[in-house]
């Protein structure tokens, strides 16, 4: 070799091999890809003199990567833990991005664990989009709850589920936590689960419009943000003693369901 040309491949810093093949391509990111479904199972139901919307919500992950959120604090005194993305690569590799999301141990009637705060949103709006209500529900345990399409495997997809854990469920003196969903397999929660409703105790009858919004904020990096929400156009009814409601039409992908 040509002391010249050993000079250049110094200079270029290993940017292009001293051979002179070119470099390989740069790892990629295996972004995943969060698609909120359409709200399901919606019904009313009295509670505690209370008129509820109930409804199912579910999130699957579409993309070539698994959604990894980690938590931390420093100490028990802290009563939450600061958020973190972790982003595996092409070379499997990982990088990792702080999140404006929290983690906070939730203790109610059905679980006592640690929730991601912010996931997803539920409103309810007029046809004009006036919104007339909204959720109030406390968090998310991510997980693989269900395999989103059994009949065929997306890139990425493992074999079967890996984020089966209760996120620290009983473990509130934890100083980290970690909380997934995998390619291809999806994250739901019932109706009527803490939050899983909406209060239209005042509401008149007419027709409105559930919507669901996952990563609202897009404060969880994705491939894509364009299936973040989900909507069902609805009629509410009101007869002598109770309310009742139809759904007339759901709209994957879509916002406004009018």
């Amino acid at each position: 070799m040509e002391l010249r040309q050993a000079v250049v491949c110094l200079g270029l810093l290993a940017l292009a091999s001293c051979g002179g093949e070119g470099a390989g391509p740069a790892p990629r990111e295996l972004l995943p890809d969060l698609d909120q479904a359409p709200p399901a199972a919606i019904s009313v139901v009295e509670q505690n003199g209370r008129e509820r919307l109930a409804f199912l919500s579910a999130v699957e992950n579409a993309g070539p990567g698994p959604l990894l959120v980690s938590g931390s604090r420093r100490n028990q005194d802290q009563s939450e833990m600061t958020a973190a993305q972790r982003i595996r690569k092409t070379d499997g590799s990982t990088t990792t991005r702080p999140l404006r999301a929290r983690l906070r141990f939730v203790v109610s009637e059905t679980h006592r664990h640690w929730h991601l705060l912010g996931f997803e949103r539920y409103e309810l709006h007029t046809l004009d989009g006036e919104q007339v209500g909204r959720d109030r529900k406390t968090g998310f345990c991510l997980g693989d709850r269900y395999d989103a399409h059994a009949t065929a495997r997306l890139p990425g997809e493992p074999a079967r589920a890996v984020w089966t854990q209760e996120c620290g469920r009983g473990q509130s003196e934890r100083l980290r936590i970690e909380e997934g969903l995998s390619p291809g397999y999806g994250d739901d929660y019932v109706p009527l689960l803490e939050g899983q409703y909406i209060d239209v105790t005042v509401l008149p009858a007419g027709r409105y419009v559930l919507v669901h919004r996952v990563n609202a904020d897009r404060d969880i990096r994705e491939a894509s943000y364009s299936n973040n929400a989900a909507s069902a156009l609805l009629e509410l009814r009101r007869g002598a003693r109770t309310a009742t409601v139809r759904v007339l039409r759901t709209c994957p992908d879509a916002a406004f369901c009018g």
